[in-house]
């Protein structure tokens, strides 16, 4: 296994809608594995397979808590299929959006399919914390990321602040110096 780079915006990668995955095969599975053990380290419950480059339908998560455990689930091709009127907010955050947080609001249950890591159908009804994060990646999916949800104004000011840190580190990284790491901080989505 080995970790990935993850993409922070404004990186325009994260913009671009994934293709669905043809097979799940022993390639896809060492993605997913990849994925997972990146999204552990970074750390976070959530990655979908186009933030760290790679436009294809493919998300994995793990949201165990105290009160819910699940365990890594791995979703290829996800579709919510169902989706309740009752919303729910949720303040959400993005390893692709390091450090920002902002309240959102979703459907508070969502039905999802998908296929597993061995390629079989599936149907999984979501809700909490777990219909959260599979609708945030989905939309991860679909080039869309949690800021999108949120006010322009909100929006455009996080963009302005990753694109300032990042030219920050070009800088620092140009000039030598040592890259300083991000602050420990909760799971990101």
């Amino acid at each position: 296994m080995a970790l990935l780079p993850i993409l922070t915006a404004p990186d325009p990668r994260l913009k671009k809608k994934s293709k669905p995955v043809d097979a799940v095969d022993d390639a896809l599975r060492r993605l997913m594995d990849d994925m997972l053990e990146t999204m552990y380290a970074a750390p976070g419950i959530g990655l979908a397979a186009p933030q760290v480059g790679v436009l294809k339908r493919l998300v994995v998560l793990d949201i165990d808590r105290e009160e819910v455990k699940t365990g890594p689930l791995f979703l290829v091709n996800p579709e919510i299929v169902e989706a309740s009127d009752e919303d729910a907010t949720y303040e959400e955050g993005c390893l692709s959006v390091p450090e920002h947080y902002s309240d959102v609001a979703r459907p508070a249950k969502v039905r999802v399919r998908y296929l597993d890591r061995d390629g079989k159908q599936q149907e999984m009804a979501c809700e909490g914390l777990l219909a959260t994060c599979v609708q945030h990646e989905i939309d991860h999916l679909d080039g869309i990321l949690f800021i999108d949800h949120i006010s322009a104004l909100k929006r455009n000011m996080i963009l302005r602040k990753l694109l300032k840190a990042r030219k920050e580190k070009e800088r620092e990284a140009a000039e030598g110096k040592p890259v300083a790491k991000a602050k420990e901080s909760v799971p990101a989505l």
